[in-house]
């Protein structure tokens, strides 16, 4: 039998975060169910109601992060497990992109993010256990035209996460970074928002590409939250967990492909790079990589 475990889990009401908690549930472990609507969770409260803690909670209300993880730490005896699952998508050229569209997309998929882990953290740091999962995207390593809001939302998550792994490591947290792919939730439907503005210069661009693409996979994507669900299972009863783990073929195969690109980019403009240093030769010709423009 392994330990139990209590599990804060945000974005409950559907996808991932109601998939990961109806699987660790049923694994023996207990979860705090947060959603922006309580009644989506009930079927799970009402099949575990002996290991279930319920609240209503929006990730940009701050104040109420704080009361809901208080009142959660107390009622549960201990979160062990934070996953850090709310947010949405934003689909849309940058320049289509409002603040009134953009801003809101920042408060729920990172300062929501960060204020529940700020919360969490005082009471693991206090034990000296924990884990932290945040829920970044594939995009979230390798942008997408159409996605850049959405992609700058979550290369923050990956930036936040990384620093904050170096700082918890030494008190017993845990920090991973997860970077699904294409996942069979509502993501590419029902939960996917687009921007209001349409400039017709965009038409027929890469970002008409990436439109057709979560038309086309809304239904049909390859990868299970099932599936994930009992992969984070297994992460939780580990120690000296990855940084980031992509998850899904689709994910696996467009990081190798980004950090290829990426590595092949920085070995042709590598002796450029080096030519601001102040004892760089004087009066040696800058190198430019034959075919760029000078």
């Amino acid at each position: 039998m392994h330990n139990k475990k209590t599990w804060f889990i945000t974005g409950c009401d559907s996808g991932m975060g109601y998939a990961v908690s109806k699987e660790v549930l049923s694994r023996g472990d207990a979860v705090v169910l947060t959603a922006r609507d309580v009644a989506s969770v009930q079927p799970l409260v009402a099949s575990y109601p002996d290991r279930t803690f319920a609240y209503q909670l929006d990730v940009t209300d701050q104040e109420g992060i704080s009361g809901v993880v208080a009142h959660a730490e107390k009622a549960s005896g201990g979160i062990d497990v934070l996953l850090n699952n709310a947010g949405y998508g934003l689909l849309g050229a940058a320049e289509e992109t409002s603040p009134q569209e953009y801003r809101p997309l920042f408060d729920v998929n990172f300062f929501g993010l960060v204020e529940v882990t700020r919360a969490a953290l005082p009471y693991m740091r206090a034990r000296g256990a924990g884990h932290i999962f945040n829920t970044s995207s594939l995009g979230g390593f390798a942008a997408s035209a159409g996605f850049a809001f959405y992609a700058a939302s979550k290369f923050a998550v990956e930036g936040y996460s990384d620093a904050l792994k170096q700082e918890v490591a030494s008190l017993g947290i845990e920090v991973m970074v997860l970077e699904p792919g294409s996942f069979r939730t509502l993501f590419a439907g029902a939960s996917m928002r687009r921007t209001a503005s349409d400039i017709a210069a965009y038409a027929g661009t890469p970002i008409d590409i990436t439109r057709r693409r979560m038309e086309e996979r809304d239904g049909q994507q390859p990868n299970d939250p099932v599936r994930l669900a009992q992969v984070l299972f297994r992460l939780s009863r580990l120690r000296r967990l990855p940084l980031r783990l992509p998850l899904g073929g689709d994910a696996v195969t467009r990081v190798r492909s980004r950090i290829a690109e990426t590595i092949a980019e920085l070995d042709r403009w590598e002796p450029l790079a080096h030519t601001v240093a102040f004892d760089h030769p004087a009066g040696s010709p800058l190198h430019v990589p034959l075919g760029a423009n000078a």
